[in-house]
């Protein structure tokens, strides 16, 4: 069993290997680029944003904070949005709106560098891989040479074809170093900016919630809902029956 599965390993050689890697490598390539595009066009200056948004919510200008914030490109802003859609309905439902809106920015945010870093992980053992296939197919070479007959060509050619092995064996783990290095730096840099990004989220939301817990914008009309509750009691058949038995008791 070991020995036929030596010798698959040894037919295919460490070439897809580096065939994968190479796919693995562009696709890891094109990633970057797109989530650098992504952050580059989500970019803007949070901290003149913060003072703009408090400076309008100071000023009671609702409406203008929600236009300041629909001009940002800013994930921040996408966020604080949903929780001024919400401020009507008091803080706590401005917090929800933005607890959600940052939910779905994170996942926007995050999406693709899962492989990043499985690849940054795993990139140097499938290098590996193609060194054990290599150094297999070099003790393979050194077995053949052993059983040939001692002739000056079988002398020749044999030490040539374990070199060549040992170097497709080098190239392998070289490949998979060069693969993994940039995937782990991407990832690891990306991270960074996600965890800026919703820090920076969070002190807008700060800010949004303080004016409103500031201001106490009103929650639900809670006056009209009791009023509505006492008018069904009123029109109830006991309320009713009780109006009367008090007016007969006046009347004795």
């Amino acid at each position: 069993m070991i020995e036929r599965v030596k010798n698959a390993m040894v037919g295919l050689g460490a070439g897809w290997v580096l065939i994968l890697m190479l796919i693995l490598s562009v696709i890891s390539l094109a990633i970057m680029l797109e989530r650098a595009w992504l952050y580059w066009s989500l970019r803007d200056d949070v901290p003149n944003l913060m003072r703009d948004l408090g400076r309008l919510l100071r000023g009671g200008d609702l409406d203008g904070a929600r236009r300041r914030l629909e001009a940002s490109p800013s994930a921040e802003a996408a966020v604080v949005i949903a929780g001024v859609v919400e401020a009507g309905m008091g803080p706590e439902a401005a917090e929800e709106a933005m607890a959600g809106a940052s939910a779905l920015q994170r996942v926007k945010l995050e999406r693709r560098l899962a492989f990043l870093g499985t690849l940054g992980n795993n990139a140097p053992f499938i290098g590996l891989l193609g060194t054990v296939i290599g150094i297999l197919g070099a003790f393979n070479e050194l077995g053949k040479e052993k059983n040939a007959t001692l002739s000056a060509a079988g002398s020749a050619i044999a030490p040539e074809a374990v070199m060549s092995n040992i170097a497709e064996a080098l190239v392998a783990t070289a490949v998979g170093l060069l693969v993994a290095i940039p995937a782990v730096a991407a990832f690891n840099t990306f991270q960074r900016v996600v965890r800026t990004t919703l820090s920076n989220t969070e002190a807008l939301s700060h800010v949004l919630l303080a004016h409103l817990k500031a201001t106490g914008t009103p929650g639900p009309d809670v006056d009209s809902t009791v009023k509505q509750a006492a008018a069904r009691v009123e029109h109830t058949p006991a309320s009713k029956g009780g109006r009367r038995s008090a007016k007969e008791s006046d009347d004795n």
